[in-house]
């Protein structure tokens, strides 16, 4: 059978299809909006997660370490009050009092296990042959200039307070709440960051001087719930908004406008509903699906609404008209939902679960945008009114601009192709400068508080970005032993030397000052002490001295075989952080002592190392949709050279979309990562329908390679450039997001598929026309012969 039989026997069949769907309206209608209400009922089964730690998966090797460090040792949630008085001095009575405030209100936090301040910092020191371990500052409001110096000259010089609860100029300090979440419900951090809030509102009320700000894990995870709530409430009606402006401007047709208003309403409800079903936990990445569901269901629906007024102002009547639209457009809508679906399920590949979810929610959408559009839509225009104005013999203005536009590409298409090519592969050589960079306090736009406050804590009092070791010892009590503890020294003034290091809390700094303190306070014995049975005698002296919530849980282990070491860093890549993290672990693993071997771990470590891994999926998820999507392409063409020939236009926007990225910002985050597997399926809609056009009418009206380029211009060329601008405005306004993954993709996406349309309309028809000629060139002798 020829392919010229096969493409009419398809169109057979669609036009069967829809007249079935016109006879049966009213049951198409009825049983899609039940559908749809099934669907969409698992919505109430949403929840939304505020946990970065969602961000990994169970097994993440790194996510396990960070685990089991909090299990052997306290928590590390927490909020960090950052108090910056106006008048430059963290030591003074107001400020001090305040510090004081602050610590007793903190332990009233819902799930705070432990405070820590400069003014609850147990200070110890000899008197006789006595240990005083006591708060370094209590009753500041009675307390003397003479006590605030000897407190500064303390706190200053204390490597547990310095560069992390301390600034070096005392000008800003903080009061470290760590907590203990059970994990009962949702709302447990949410409740935590409001009564931290009142806290530090009333602390700016009652002392006008002193500015607090918040940061920390808690406020991390807090933000990302924040920053979820925002867009779903900013972005998705600012976006349906926009679509209904577009509409109206490219339809001119209230009716039409309807139908697809509903075509997408509908796909959003089924897609959030079947994650509802499937118990999917919402995250920033996730709660971006809606907007993306519009912007990609918007086209299906184009396509067939500007076909059908199109034959409807030709004198077609509106059953015709239909039937006509579905005919033209169903196979290449079929097969753009298709490759569209596979592209973001290609994003399985990932390790991150929310840009799964991302992936998995929006392919519903679409699938459910397809069945939508090509049943329930052309239902509905059936039995609504509609009324078009029937053209004249003149030519609207569009279709001169294309006529103009084709016949220029015709003529220049060697200049095209050549000055395409020339384009394609310069800005492809600058995609080696994109650097792998994963921070997690800059996903969030500078205009969120938390990222304010973060970012004046790192420059004013400590880094928010750390990475730790538990540091194993020889056996049972073995964290007193001298030869252990000088080797801990060692690794704390190595890691001390390391570029972008801001603090180094060691147990060591602990056992230096106990030994100091019982020898009479003499600054020779700050060292090590060098017996291990006084050492055990120091330590059981000092913890039974300190007071409740304040002992050293969160350092030792329980039978005091390990101690916890903590590195601040900042200023450093993600590449720069996994580096150092190795290089310590490499420290460990030469100092020939095994039992002190460790791994790095953390929630910095752990951002870090998933974008370099998750890249290597989303490369394997992007070629396994490729070479899946090709097919498809071969088999739907049935055509090998155009089906070959596709590739080109459908990997080349994404290649100079990368070479485009590292010009103009050059770090890809996780967000990006998944590009490749988001663009693949939309990027290959435009080429779609390009070449069905050309090759109806190749195959159906035997048209020149050159005519047939004209000719899949003027019928198709108005829905790309209305929907790639449809498309492009929708991933824009994905670009506002206050969320760095969600705005990176969505600007990334309106790069790739502006360049995808200039492909399609500079190079793709040039290379048809180039193909066409030579198999005409082919074919020419044997019709002679004939």
């Amino acid at each position: 059978m020829t392919k010229k039989n096969l493409q009419s026997r398809f169109d057979a069949t669609i036009e069967k299809y829809t007249e079935g769907i016109l006879k049966y309206r009213w049951l198409v209608l009825l049983a899609s909006l039940m559908l749809v209400i099934l669907a969409g009922s698992g919505a109430r089964y949403l929840g939304i997660s505020n946990d970065y730690r969602d961000f990994f998966e169970g097994t993440n090797p790194n996510l396990e370490a960070y685990e089991n460090l909090q299990r052997i040792y306290t928590k590390t949630d927490n909020v960090l009050f950052v108090l910056a008085p106006n008048g430059g001095d963290v030591f003074d009575q107001s400020v001090l009092s305040a510090i004081e405030e602050i610590t007793a209100e903190s332990w009233q936090i819902p799930f705070s296990i432990r405070v820590n301040s400069i003014t609850n910092f147990q200070h110890t020191e000899a008197e006789d042959d006595d240990l005083i371990v006591a708060d370094l500052v209590e009753g500041a409001e009675y307390l003397e200039e003479v006590d605030f110096e000897k407190a500064r000259d303390v706190a200053l010089v204390e490597p547990l307070l310095k560069d992390q609860l301390i600034s070096p100029t005392a000008h800003v300090t903080g009061v470290n709440v760590t907590f203990q979440f059970p994990g009962e419900s949702l709302d447990e951090q949410p409740i935590s960051v409001a009564k931290a809030r009142d806290i530090a509102s009333t602390i700016e009320q009652k002392y006008p001087g002193i500015k607090v700000h918040l940061t920390g894990f808690t406020m991390l995870n807090n933000a990302f719930f924040e920053g979820s709530m925002t867009d779903m409430s900013t972005l998705v009606p600012l976006m349906y908004l926009i679509m209904i402006v577009l509409m109206i401007i490219a339809l001119r047709s209230f009716t039409a406008t309807i139908g697809t208003f509903f075509v997408i309403t509908f796909s959003i409800v089924v897609g959030m509903g079947v994650a509802g079903w499937f118990g999917v936990m919402l995250t920033p990445p996730s709660m971006s699906a809606p907007t993306i569901i519009m912007t990609l269901a918007i086209a299906d629906s184009i396509h067939i609404l500007v076909t059908l007024l199109a034959e409807m102002r030709k004198g077609s009547t509106k059953r015709e008209a239909i039937i006509e639209s579905m005919r033209v457009n169903y196979l290449p809508i079929l097969l753009t939902s298709i490759t569209t679906m596979i592209g973001f399920l290609s994003m399985n590949t990932t390790e991150v679960p929310p840009l799964r979810h991302l992936g998995n929610i929006t392919a519903v959408g679409v699938f459910a945008a397809f069945l939508l559009s090509t049943s329930f839509l052309p239902a509905l225009i059936s039995v609504l009114p509609l009324k078009v104005k029937q053209a004249t013999a003149k030519i609207s203005t569009s279709t001169k601009l294309l006529d103009r536009f084709s016949n220029l590409v015709i003529t220049y298409r060697r200049p095209a192709l050549w000055l395409t090519t020339i384009a394609a592969i310069t800005l492809a050589a600058f995609i080696p400068q994109n650097e792998l960079d994963d921070r997690f306090v800059e996903y969030f736009d500078e205009g969120i508080a938390f990222r304010q406050d973060t970012d004046f804590t790192r420059a004013n009092l400590t880094g928010i970005y750390a990475m730790e070791y538990s540091v194993g010892a020889d056996g049972s009590n073995g964290i007193s032993d001298p030869a252990y503890l000088e080797k801990l020294e060692d690794f704390s003034n190595w890691f001390k030397s390391q570029k972008g290091v801001v603090h180094v809390s060691s147990f060591t700094d602990i056992m230096k000052r106990l030994n100091m303190n019982l020898n009479n306070d003499d600054q020779s014995y700050y060292r090590i002490p060098d017996n291990r049975e006084l050492a055990a005698q120091y330590l059981l002296l000092y913890e039974m001295s300190l007071p409740y919530g304040l002992d050293l849980n969160n350092q030792i282990n329980v039978d005091k075989s390990a101690t916890r070491f903590t590195v601040t860093v900042d200023g450093l890549s993600a590449k720069e952080m996994i580096a150092l993290s190795e290089a310590g672990e490499d420290w460990l693993a030469n100092t020939g002592v095994e039992y002190m071997e460790a791994f790095g771990a953390g929630p910095t470590l752990m951002f870090s190392y998933i974008s370099s891994r998750n890249i290597q999926s989303m490369v394997i998820g992007g070629i396994g949709a490729l070479v899946l999507i090709s097919i498809i392409m071969l088999i739907a063409f049935r055509d090998w050279t155009i089906g070959l020939l596709s590739l080109i236009p459908n990997l080349l926007p994404i290649i100079i979309g990368f070479g485009i990225w590292a010009i103009t910002s050059g770090v890809v985050n996780l967000g990006l990562s998944v590009v490749f597997g988001v663009t693949m399926g939309i990027v290959v809609d435009d080429s779609i329908h390009f070449l069905s056009k050309y090759l109806r009418a190749r195959r159906e009206n035997n048209l020149s390679p050159e005519d047939a380029v004209r000719y899949a211009f003027r019928n198709v060329g108005v829905a790309l450039v209305v929907t790639t601008f449809i498309l492009i405005v929708g991933f824009s306004v994905l670009s506002f997001s206050t969320f760095s993954m969600n705005s990176d993709l969505g600007l990334m996406t309106a790069i790739t598929i502006s360049v995808a349309l200039a492909i399609d309309f500079l190079l793709l028809p040039p290379l048809l026309i180039l193909i066409g000629k030579r198999r005409d060139r082919k074919l020419q002798p044997a019709l002679i012969e004939n």
